[in-house]
């Protein structure tokens, strides 16, 4: 669980932000590095040296030497953006339609399991006991 992890584990180890505990999450680390829009350069500096330390250990080939490097800078108007991207999801239909196929798929793996909670009594999704 992230919460047990020591902060010396984090890239980012004040806003305790991506964990570099394998190698997987050591690349998404890299990957990832330009969406902290909550860091200063100092914050980006410490991040990049634990990154680049992790990466050593696992076998990580990172050719960038300075944090500078890693991908276009934070992204300010992502909020922005993302809630924009939302509000068209929203005005051409297709959450609507996401959300109607989700609970379709959740009913029919409710019957499919024999599901006989309460929720799925009430969605009447459950199969019944005689």
């Amino acid at each position: 669980m992230q919460s047990d992890l020591p902060d010396s584990v984090f890239a980012f180890p004040k806003q305790r932000k991506e964990p570099l505990t394998d190698k997987k999450h050591t690349r998404n680390a890299v990957a990832r590095f330009d969406q902290i829009t909550d860091a200063s350069e100092a914050d980006r500096a410490l991040a990049f040296a634990n990154i680049k330390k992790a990466a050593r250990h696992y076998g990580i080939d990172l050719s960038e030497s300075s944090w500078t490097e890693l991908g276009v800078h934070p992204q300010p108007h992502r909020a922005e953006s993302a809630k924009r991207g939302a509000a068209t999801r929203k005005r051409t239909g297709v959450a609507k339609a996401a959300a109607r196929k989700a609970a379709a798929t959740r009913r029919k793996k409710a019957t499919q399991r024999g599901n006989t909670s309460r929720t799925a009594q009430r969605r009447g999704n459950s199969k019944r006991r005689p």
